[in-house]
Formats: structure tokens, sequence, C-alpha cells
């Protein structure tokens, strides 16, 4: 059964890679090699397929790409991760596709950035090294300019990897950071792990 539920996730990535979110319940069996009655036995609906084959194919890339290291270590990290994800059509092509696609409705993005980093910018609020008033506000001003440049970088191609990390060092002032101390984190050299 688990075999069975790992497949059709599989089979979701392919889909959201080749057509994005918009592939019917029957394009998605067909590419499965299934019947809609099976996917709807492990998933109870095509979005919660492809909600789960996103969130999957993401939990692998963020392991990538911090580097075996725990997320949320520093902000410094915490930043090249997200720098990172400006080149995974270098490091991960089917997770780029899957990107271009999703982003064309970028509200599952934003939802994900707040699940999996606003507990990690709370915490760097907390600390000091984030500004902390208003935080909710300065949150989802900064998940919309995030999702925004990765838009620009994978889906509308008017943003290169290199002028998106140009762009994410202005938009860390939302957080109160000087633009010389964004500078010298988006100059950080990013190190790529092996592509298993």
């Amino acid at each position: 059964m688990a075999r069975n539920r790992a497949a059709l996730i599989k089979a979701g990535q392919e889909v959201l890679a080749d057509l994005g979110p918009g592939a019917t319940i029957e394009q998605l069996a067909s590419h499965a090699q299934v019947s809609p009655t099976t996917i709807y036995k492990y998933f109870s609906s095509k979005e919660v397929l492809f909600s789960e084959a996103i969130s999957e194919m993401y939990q692998e890339w963020i392991i990538w790409a911090y580097n075996g290291a725990p997320p949320g270590g520093s902000l410094e990290t915490t930043l090249d991760t997200g720098r990172k994800l400006f080149w995974v059509k270098q490091s991960h092509p089917l997770f780029a596709k899957i990107l271009h696609n999703t982003l064309r409705d970028p509200s599952f993005l934003i939802a994900a950035n707040r699940i999996g980093a606003e507990a990690v910018f709370k915490n760097y609020a907390k600390l000091g090294i984030l500004a902390n008033d208003d935080f909710d506000k300065r949150f989802i001003l900064w998940s919309y300019c995030y999702v925004g440049i990765l838009t620009s970088v994978h889906l509308t191609g008017e943003l290169s990897p290199t002028q998106a990390e140009e762009s994410l060092g202005l938009a860390l002032s939302i957080w109160g950071l000087s633009e010389a101390k964004a500078k010298k984190m988006m100059a950080r050299p990013l190190v790529f792990g092996t592509v298993e």
C-alpha cells in the first residue's frame, strides 16, 4: 500500500512538471497507469495528491539545500538555502518545472513559506537578528517579495538567478537589515551538494 501511494506521489510530481496543477484526474490516472478510483483510494482529491507531491519534493530539496545541516541554524544558511532555489534549474530540473507550473498561482508557495519559514524567522526576530516589531506584517511582505522573485526567475524569466539574489538583498530591508549587511550576505559563495 505504501509503495502504491509513493508511486502515485511520484506520478503527481511528473504530471505537475509536465502539465501543472490544472491537470485533470484523468490525465493523472493515465500517467500513473491506474484508474481515477485507485487515486481516490489513497487521496481525497487530486489537489491533495498534488499538494503532497510538491511538499515531498520540497522536503527532499530542503535536505539537499542545507547540505545536511539543520534548517534555521543561522540567518546566513537560511538565506543561502533561499538563494539556491533561484538556481534550481541547474540542480533539480524536475523541481524547477514544478515551480514554473505552480507559480502561476503563487498562493501555494506563500502558504508553504508560512509553514516552513515563519517559525525560523520568528526565532531570528526574538534573538534580535531581524526586526521584531510588526513581525506578522513583515513576514507577509517578505513572503510576497520572495515568491515574487521566484516568479520572476522561474515563470516570467525577467530575472536571472544572479539578479534574483540582488533583489533578495534589497528585500532584506523589510527585516531592518542594512544595505551593507544584505550585500555581504548575498555575496557569500553558495555550496551546492551533489544531486542523486
